[in-house]
């Protein structure tokens, strides 16, 4: 098992700070999208020993700016975030056999739950499960929604409404992130509760209807490995 040490930055590895990065950044939107339909999603499901490993490990990165695992070379953006986590429980996320056009961290993620892991949508979400999300930035700059698997995080916890709370790098730290699928374009409740983050920049450009919201973005849930 991988020793992690969230604080300490060795040279060899690559801290990205400018942008978001593979995992979201500007765009040129101009094509309306489509509303989200409501889902019957979330509910808790089970937490087995190696989920509170993983989840413990993301905790312990909320508000880090830097981070280290075993010299591996990590860039800092939400999947090198991501493979760290797991690092530091003997899996290499990037891992696969599995061949795929222009694949960034987040593809490269996708690609190994898609071999060794279960890729699913719910109803049952468990901690320790990587959640993945579509158009977060206009990835090809071509200015359409046709940007899938930009960003990834990992699942704390289904809170009691269903809104799933995620650690991930989005900006410019470690944080954690909501997502509530039965409400995929509120960003809050009428108590002021946050039940969608925003997980896309707004810009002056983009056209109606452009998605900004974590559930608008939502592309599927995974569990990395067949435990």
């Amino acid at each position: 098992m991988s020793v992690f040490h969230p604080r300490v930055l060795p040279p060899v590895v690559v801290v990205m700070l400018v942008g978001l990065a593979a995992c979201a950044g500007p765009s040129r939107e101009r094509v309306p999208a489509a509303k989200v339909a409501p889902r019957a999603c979330c509910e808790a499901g089970p937490m087995a020993p190696w989920r509170a490993s993983v989840v413990r490990t993301a905790v312990g990165l909320v508000g880090e700016r830097t981070i280290e695992s075993e010299g591996r070379r990590i860039t800092y953006d939400c999947a090198g975030v991501t493979r760290a986590i797991f690092l530091a429980q003997g899996v290499d996320l990037y891992q696969s056999t599995l061949v795929t056009s222009q694949a960034n961290g987040v593809r490269l993620i996708h690609r190994h739950v898609r071999q060794f892991g279960r890729l699913h949508r719910g109803p049952a979400v468990s901690p320790g499960d990587l959640v993945f999300f579509d158009n977060t930035w206009d990835a090809n700059g071509d200015g359409t929604l046709n940007d899938p698997l930009t960003h990834v995080g990992v699942v704390e916890a289904v809170e009691p409404d269903g809104t799933v709370r995620f650690i991930s790098r989005v900006a410019g730290a470690i944080e954690r992130y909501r997502m509530n699928l039965a409400e995929p374009h509120r960003h809050r409740a009428e108590d002021g509760r946050v039940l969608n983050d925003y997980l896309r920049r707004k810009r002056g450009r983009d056209g109606e209807g452009t998605p900004y919201l974590a559930a608008e973005l939502f592309a599927g849930f995974g569990v990395p490995h067949g435990r």
